[in-house]
């Protein structure tokens, strides 16, 4: 199965992630198939800190991929200030 979720980058105690579209049997950080956004959710700006291709994100959605609960709430604040 393909799943829409979050890969960890960054440094200790200061996360960045890459929004990757991953068959669901690699682990987190490990081999994707695409890379459709980042979130650094230590950004003062929400706009800087946040960019998701949404229509990247809305073909794999209508290829079957599931979304996890993260990544779904990242969507909508995204949606929310674009």
């Amino acid at each position: 199965m393909i799943k829409i979720r979050l890969s960890r980058r960054g440094h200790k105690n200061h996360p960045f992630y890459l929004v990757v579209v991953a068959d669901k049997r690699n682990p987190r950080d490990g081999r994707f198939i695409e890379r459709v956004g980042f979130f650094d959710p230590f950004s003062q700006n929400v706009s800087k800190g946040m960019y998701l291709y949404i229509d990247r994100l809305q073909y794999w959605i209508n290829q079957g991929a599931k979304i996890s609960k993260r990544v779904s709430f990242l969507i909508k604040k995204f949606r929310k200030n674009d």
